[in-house]
């Protein structure tokens, strides 16, 4: 098993064309099924980094810490919403 090299907590999350062209789609009101998907997967597992470990030792480690905390608090806030059913 190989080891994820950490980012820098205010780092850009890393993404590749099809995650652009799924987040220009959201956006637009035009994804596709797959758009969607590969969209909100990037933003839940990439740029809000949800499920990853959000301690950044070192000088800065307080203020990295706490904006890695920042950043998987919206993560884990569209996770909840997609689990909760809708009071109808």
């Amino acid at each position: 098993m190989s080891k994820k090299p950490k980012r820098e907590a205010w780092g850009f999350a890393p993404y590749d064309d099809a995650d652009i062209i799924a987040i220009h789609a959201l956006i637009a009101g035009t994804a596709t099924a797959d758009h969607q998907r590969r969209g909100m997967a990037w933003i839940i597992n990439q740029a809000a980094g949800t499920y990853d470990q959000p301690y950044h030792p070192g000088e800065n480690a307080d203020t990295d810490t706490v904006f890695a905390c920042g950043r998987m608090f919206v993560g884990q806030q569209i996770v909840k919403l997609s689990k909760l059913p809708p009071k109808i």
